[in-house]
C-alpha cells in the first residue's frame, strides 16, 4: 500500500472513529498513530545499518513500513536489530552491531534517547524493579565476558553489569525475579540464570536442555524451548520442552522432541503451547504428556523454509519470513486453525512482533 493511500485511509479511519467517539463514551482514544497493533522488528542485513520497524494494525487493514525513520528522519535506527522492550509508553530497540539501544514511544515512535555506552553486542531486554536488563555476549570468542547490563530508567545509562555464563540470549522477568536463556553465544549452552531483580545478583544457574532458545512464564511456571545442538555440531542432540519450577529453581518436567528435532519460537496463549519446527506449525497444551507428531499446519505453500520470527495474538498466527536474508522480508497471517489470511512485505529479516 502506497503511503498515500495509508494517509487516506488513517484520515477516514480517523474521522469515523471520532464521529463515534460523539457518541460512545466506550470507545477508547488511540494513544498514537501505532496503538492498536503489532511492531513487527526488522534486523537488517549484517554490516549494513538498514534494520527497520514496520506497523501492522490489529485488524489487518493498515500496514506500514519504515515507521521509525519516518517519525524521526534525522536519525539512522542502526544496524542488526534484535529485540523490542517495552515499558510503560516506552520501547527499547535492541540494535546488537550498532552496540546502542534506541528509546521511543511505542504509541508514536517519537524519539526519546539513545543508549550508546556500556553495551557490547547486546541481544535482549527485560524490566524488573524499576530497572532493565540486557543480555550482552560481548565478544563471542571469549567465553568469560559476557553480562546482563542494568538500565537506569531515569537517566536512559547503563548502571552497572552482572557477570554470567556465556551466551545469554532470551530473557524474561516475573515477580522481581528475571530468567535467562543461555543459549551459548557461539557455542552450546544449557542452562538458566535466574537473577534478583532488587540486588542485581544471580541466584541460580540451572541446567535445562542443550541450547534454549524462548522463554514463556504461564501458570506460576517457566517454559523453556530447548532447540537441542544442530546438525553440524560435534554431537547433534534433541530438542526439548522444558517446564520449570520457579519456586524451587529445579526443572519440573521435560519433553523430549524425537531425533534431529530442533524446535524454536515458543508461543503460550491461554493453556495452548505453539512453537515451530523448521516451516512447521505446532500447537499443544500445558496438560499434554507427549508432544504432538502432527503439526497445526506448514507454512511452505507459502515458500517459508523456516519460520524466522513467530507469535500467536488475537486467534491470529503471525509468521515471519526472511526469504534470502537479503532482500525485504514477508509477513504471514493465518487464522487459528492455520488458513492464510493475510500477506505483508515488510522489512529485511523480520525478527519479531510486539503488540500495542
Amino acid at each position: 500500500m502506497k503511503f498515500s493511500k495509508l494517509v487516506l485511509v488513517a484520515f477516514v479511519s480517523s474521522v469515523f472513529f471520532v464521529s463515534c467517539t460523539d457518541n460512545d463514551d466506550s470507545k477508547e482514544t488511540p494513544l498514537g498513530d501505532y496503538d492498536n497493533g503489532a511492531l513487527i522488528l526488522n534486523q537488517g542485513g549484517f554490516l549494513k545499518g538498514n534494520a527497520s520497524v514496520s506497523y501492522l494494525s490489529d485488524d489487518l487493514l493498515v500496514q506500514q513500513n519504515n515507521i521509525f525513520s519516518l517519525v524521526n528522519p534525522t536519525i539512522t535506527l542502526g544496524d542488526t536489530a534484535q529485540d523490542i522492550g517495552f515499558n510503560g509508553d516506552l520501547a527499547f530497540i535492541v540494535l546488537n552491531v550498532s552496540n546502542k539501544i534506541e528509546v521511543v514511544n511505542r504509541y508514536t515512535m517519537k524519539h526519546v534517547a539513545t543508549i550508546a555506552t556500556g553495551l557490547d553486542n547486546p541481544r535482549y531486554v527485560a524490566f524488573s524493579n524499576g530497572k532493565g536488563f540486557v543480555t550482552n555476549w560481548g565478544d563471542g570468542g571469549n567465553v568469560s565476558d559476557d553480562f546482563i547490563a542494568v538500565l537506569n530508567l531515569s537517566n536512559y545509562t547503563v548502571s552497572s553489569k552482572i557477570a554470567v555464563v556465556e551466551g545469554p540470549e532470551r530473557i524474561i522477568a516475573n515477580n522481581n525475579k528475571l530468567y535467562v536463556a543461555h543459549q551459548g553465544g557461539y557455542g552450546y549452552g544449557n542452562s538458566i540464570s535466574v537473577i534478583d531483580g532488587a540486588t542485581n545478583a544471580v541466584s541460580a544457574k540451572v541446567s535445562v536442555g542443550d541450547v534454549p532458545n524462548s522463554l514463556e512464564i504461564s501458570n506460576g511456571s517457566l517454559y523453556v524451548i530447548c532447540g537441542g545442538k544442530p546438525s553440524y555440531a560435534p554431537t547433534e542432540t534433541a530438542g526439548s520442552l522444558v517446564k520449570f519450577n520457579i519456586s524451587t529453581n529445579t526443572v519440573a518436567n521435560a519433553l523430549n522432541f524425537a531425533a534431529k528435532t530442533h524446535p524454536s519460537n515458543l508461543d503460550i496463549v491461554d493453556s495452548n503451547v505453539f512453537y515451530t519446527v523448521g516451516s512447521d506449525v505446532y500447537k499443544s497444551t500445558l496438560s499434554a504428556t507427549s508432544l504432538p507428531t502432527t503439526p497445526l499446519f506448514t507454512t511452505t505453500p507459502q515458500g517459508v523454509y523456516g519460520v524466522y520470527s513467530f507469535a500467536v495474538h488475537n486467534n491470529k498466527i503471525y509468521v515471519g519470513d526472511a526469504g534470502n536474508y537479503s532482500s525485504n522480508g514477508k509477513v504471514f497471517i493465518y487464522s487459528s486453525t492455520g488458513a492464510l489470511e493475510k500477506e505483508y512485505t515488510v522489512g529485511i529479516i523480520p525478527a519479531g512482533f510486539y503488540f500495542n
